[in-house]
């Protein structure tokens, strides 16, 4: 009688330790779904990876981004050689990718344009370059001056 209520005891410790794990088990599965169905909020990238001297290796043109606001606008001096009047400088965050566009108003620069992407992986701006004489877009790259 004495071995028959022992052998219960474990019996039922068992079962209990059982229960215990397959209930734990089914919490925890629909938190892990629900977190799976969720949408990601998009990665904001890091805007002040763009501030620095940018150098384009296929004519020496350098774009200098200085400054950035919080509505979007960019502080940006563009030489070639000498200062060319920048119009419009604007950044946004599209998806966690930094986006770039860049407006020239001045001699032989009638509203060309720069639209460029901030690679990370590269440490470079690329897009495409308006020119407006021309009325020819060209694509390009920045890499990041020393």
């Amino acid at each position: 009688m004495i071995y028959s209520s022992i052998h219960t005891g474990k019996t039922f410790a068992v079962l209990a330790a059982l229960l215990f794990a397959a209930v734990v088990m089914l919490q925890a599965a629909p938190a892990a779904t629900a977190a799976d169905t969720t949408p990601s909020v998009p990665k904001k990238a890091d805007e002040q990876r763009l501030i620095g001297r940018w150098v384009r290796p296929d004519g020496g043109y350098v774009l200098e981004l200085k400054e950035i606001g919080k509505d979007g606008t960019l502080k940006a001096v563009y030489l070639n050689p000498r200062a060319i009047n920048v119009s419009r400088a604007e950044f946004s965050d599209k998806d966690g990718t930094l986006t770039i566009f860049i407006e020239l108003r001045d001699v032989n620069y009638p509203g060309s344009k720069y639209n460029l992407k901030y690679d990370p992986g590269s440490d470079r701006l690329r897009g495409t370059y308006f020119q407006a004489v021309q009325g020819v877009t060209y694509e390009v790259e920045f890499a990041r001056g020393k």
